[in-house]
């Protein structure tokens, strides 16, 4: 008789990690990693040399804390050129205006500066040049809420100097080693126009269709001798490639691409845990590789050297590649590996010896053995457009008439992939089967698929989710009378959605920081971004401006049907959130409870759009956990849930 594995606690999946996100100094000597410290992520730098026990980093004696934070989580830091600093960046309660701050490794115990001291001020892109280490370009809107200026920043002293003031139709800029300064912008149509800036003098480059380009030109790394850029490009093409753009005629000329997979834009762009598109030396710009992804990860090395290598470091796990960082010769790599079991396993590899070791496992008492496989599978949904989707079974059961969890990914400008995600593995354990869709408006797989959803909110992207869920029923995984929808950000809108326009589908939904007002949504978009959403909210949802646009965006909002919900609700939400306020989820629930129909909310005052402490995220998932034991039967940690 099959069972079950045994229960994992929730604090086993989201609690912080041992170690993890390593990074190895340009001089080669040093490893910096999150560890935690009093129960936040901190950043705490090793000697590469010498044995790295399994224990956590504050009993590591060989480790050195360099971060003190103990309110909330850091979640990105870097290495300088030249080794000397550690730079990480950190918002305050998740408000998302991200202030950039400075660490000297040698001397652990003086306190972080923060480089970019300005109140309300938000860090939007920094560059480094490989001949000033000493200096880093910084986007900041520290002039005007709305507008982008560039600026130099002496790591030393932490003096600004002004490089370009944003004349006012300035998206972003982009620096060439050589310190030829490139303003993007937008057209009236949405196309991206790419400038020379020459004292506030612009000269067009070239333009790129708004339709291929929805958040902006992405990955754009100028090449080492500053004559062009690497960019992905869609151009006379449904699938993402690698092109380099030369910077005085404006022409693309291919690089590379892939026969059937996108390069992986913009999901890293938008989202830390994820690894660039581009490999790029860390000191030199020159251009190592590039990743495509399809139902596993291919990279393409575009180097010499790094063909040499990269072989090597494959061997090491049967997981893909992920965040890569080596010294200034090339010679000495630390790497990371996504698997869909295993939550990672960090190792260092010298190529000038061959020698390899592992270095950590981020989280050591999760046994893989124990997590769920997740199988990339193909559903077609009813007007015949394939749809990617991410299957994970729980195991030790037969995998039929099981309790089911959709679960949405947000944008919708963004995909599920193969790859170990704790959410997933939390349901699995709890004995549901997991449903991921890759519904149209999904990037990652042309962009003829992310188009078809151009006007489809609540409409053909919903059907796709119920297409997907009736494939699971015939397929026997599935009861149909024990399914809930949950999701985050986009997926908290499609739960909604699938409470309000399908109620007779769900036994129950969750709504994680989901927008229930399309029209507020669009109007309430934060100044510095707001002429950005052309391609996007605009061109996708549509223009609240427009009377009836916005009568259709508001038939296409959740508030507008919440009298059809009849499932029980979670609605959880981070209060400083900035991309959907926290009214979306407040208004929902006065409305259910007014007339008594059941709903929990889980508001956490600490958090912004995605919650980043251990503790939320604990508290998070055990409310999840007894919601979803009480309405479709699975197994909880808590005894008293069900």
């Amino acid at each position: 008789m099959r069972t079950l594995p045994q229960l994992i606690a929730v604090e086993e999946f989201f609690g912080p990690p041992a170690r993890s996100r390593a990074r190895l100094s340009p001089d080669g000597t040093k490893v910096a990693y999150f560890a935690p410290w009093r129960d936040r992520l901190n950043v705490f730098v090793r000697d590469l040399a010498g044995d790295w026990p399994e224990t956590d980093a504050v009993d590591d004696p060989a480790s050195r804390r360099v971060t003190s934070d103990d309110h909330r989580s850091i979640d990105a830091f870097f290495w300088t050129a030249d080794s000397r600093y550690l730079l990480f960046t950190q918002d305050t309660d998740g408000d998302e205006n991200a202030h950039l701050h400075r660490v000297d490794p040698t001397r652990p115990e003086e306190p972080a500066i923060d480089l970019t001291p300005i109140d309300g001020v938000r860090l939007l892109g920094t560059q480094f040049s490989s001949d000033r280490p000493g200096t880093v370009f910084v986007q900041l809107n520290a002039r005007r809420p709305d507008l982008i200026d560039l600026y130099e920043l002496d790591l030393d002293t932490a003096r600004l100097t002004l490089l370009a003031e944003n004349p006012g139709d300035v998206l972003g800029w982009q620096c060439t080693p050589q310190e030829r300064i490139l303003a993007f912008s937008m057209a009236d149509d949405g196309d991206h126009l790419l400038s020379d800036w020459n004292d506030g003098a612009q000269r067009l480059i070239t333009r790129f269709p708004g339709d291929d380009h929805i958040f902006g030109v992405l990955p754009c790394v100028p090449t080492p001798d500053g004559t062009g850029l690497w960019i992905g490009s869609s151009r006379g093409s449904d699938r993402t490639r690698l092109v380099r753009v030369d910077l005085d005629s404006g022409e693309q000329v291919g690089v590379d691409s892939h026969p059937v997979f996108d390069l992986d834009t913009p999901r890293p762009e938008a989202d830390p845990r994820f690894p660039s598109a581009l490999i790029v030396h860390p000191t030199t710009g020159k251009l190592l590789g590039a990743r495509y992804l399809g139902d596993r990860q291919v990279i393409h090395a575009l180097d010499p050297q790094f063909a040499e290598v990269l072989p090597r470091l494959a061997e090491l796990s049967d997981g893909d590649p992920a965040h890569l960082s080596c010294d200034a010769g090339g010679q000495r790599w630390v790497v990371d590996f996504t698997h869909d079991r295993d939550p990672g396993v960090t190792w260092f590899y010298d190529h000038t010896t061959g020698a390899a070791r592992r270095l950590f496992r981020p989280y050591p008492h999760l046994d893989p053995a124990r997590l769920a496989p997740v199988s990339p599978v193909t559903v077609p949904a009813r007007d015949g457009l394939n749809l990617p989707c991410h299957l994970t079974l729980p195991t030790g059961v037969e995998p039929r008439g099981l309790p089911t969890v959709l679960l949405l990914h947000g944008g919708p400008w963004y995909r599920d992939s193969w790859c170990y995600d704790p959410e997933v593995q939390l349901l699995a354990n709890r004995g549901y089967a997991v449903l991921q869709v890759n519904f149209r408006g999904s990037t990652g797989y042309g962009k003829a698929h992310t188009q078809a959803a151009i006007g489809e909110f609540a409409g053909r992207i919903h059907d796709d989710v119920i297409d997907a869920l009736d494939w699971a029923i015939a397929q026997g995984h599935t009861d149909p009378d024990r399914v809930a929808i949950y999701g985050c950000s986009y997926g908290g809108y499609a739960a909604l959605v699938g409470a309000a326009f399908t109620p007779d589908r769900f036994a129950a939904a969750v709504s994680y920081t989901g927008m229930s007002d399309l029209p507020d949504l669009i109007r309430s978009v934060i100044p510095v971004v707001r002429r950005g959403i052309q391609n996007s909210y605009l061109r996708y949802m549509g223009d609240p401006d427009d009377p009836d646009q916005e009568a259709d965006l508001l038939a296409r909002s959740p508030i507008s049907r919440v009298g059809d919900i009849t499932a029980p609700m979670l609605l959880i939400h981070g209060a400083n959130d900035v991309r959907v306020a926290r009214r979306h989820s407040d208004r929902i629930v006065e409305a259910l409870r007014a007339r008594g129909a059941e709903v929990e909310y889980l508001l956490n005052e600490t958090e912004g759009h995605w919650f980043i402490n251990p503790d939320s995220n604990i508290e998070l998932y055990r409310t999840l956990e007894r919601f979803l034991a009480r309405h479709l039967g699975g197994r909880a940690t808590d005894p008293a849930a069900s």
